[in-house]
């Protein structure tokens, strides 16, 4: 028996990778992180499999069901949004099956940035503009930030931002920024990316937050921040350069 955490995409149910879904169809218990998930995804588990929505549980109890599931001899989909590597909460998980010696796995899925980049048909490193992306988030009501993680100090670098879980705090996020990026600086929000209500707001890191209060996204939101969003004149990448040496190397991706 195997718990494997399943990284479920950014919620349009055809974008969990193929192996997601061949694990979705064989395993007779399916832990989903709620209204998250979309029916059509659930659709893929098999009949008469245990589904479990995980939203108003307590990490007691999900990890509760997945030991119990491994007493049973289940395999076991743990279904996480997005990716399981960002802010997914698999790493307490993987920490109590460790300790109660439940084997497990983990598969990858499109995290919500990509899905927003795609959306925004946009590369986040543009050559001489910005090479460099920064996953973060705002503080709230949820675990503290570690020392030295913080805006300030992300915005002194003028790295390209993503910040997950701060659509409810864009006015402290707008503050921390401006001093490094500037009020005319390219700034995104792309809510629900990839499902049917989707809503992308763009404007200046000056005006989105009146923007994104307009428009009244409150959730699942993706904020992006940084020159690359709006960048058009820039030299074409090394990697296709007719310049370029290519005896002996292998061919690009």
């Amino acid at each position: 028996m195997t718990v494997h955490f399943i990284g479920a995409g950014p919620g349009a149910a055809d974008l969990i990778t193929v192996r997601g879904r061949d694990l979705l169809e064989r395993c007779q218990v399916c832990l989903y992180p709620g209204s998250l998930t979309p029916t059509d995804l659930l659709a893929h588990c098999p009949d008469g499999a245990r589904l479990v929505d995980t939203a108003d549980l307590t990490l007691d109890e999900i990890v509760d069901e997945l030991v119990a599931a491994h007493g049973r001899g289940d395999d076991v989909a743990r279904l996480a949004s997005g990716d399981p590597s960002v802010y997914s909460a698999v790493a307490e998980q993987m920490r109590r099956l460790d300790a109660a010696g439940v084997p497990y796995d983990v598969v990858p899925g499109v995290p919500a940035f990509a899905a927003a980049a795609a959306v925004l048909k946009r590369e986040l490193t543009v050559p001489t503009v910005g090479q460099s992306l920064v996953l973060t988030r705002a503080q709230a009501r949820s675990t503290s930030m570690p020392d030295g993680e913080t805006l300030e100090r992300f915005g002194s670098t003028g790295a390209t931002l993503a910040l997950h879980l701060a659509v409810n705090r864009i006015e402290q996020v707008v503050d921390e920024l401006l001093p490094h990026y500037g009020a005319d600086c390219p700034a995104t929000v792309v809510a629900h990316a990839s499902q049917p209500e989707e809503q992308v707001v763009r404007g200046t890191l000056g005006e989105i937050a009146g923007l994104l209060r307009a428009a009244g996204i409150t959730r699942a939101a993706t904020i992006f921040v940084g020159r690359v969003l709006a960048a058009e004149k820039f030299p074409d990448s090394f990697l296709y350069s007719a310049g370029r040496d290519r005896a002996g190397q292998p061919a690009p991706l």
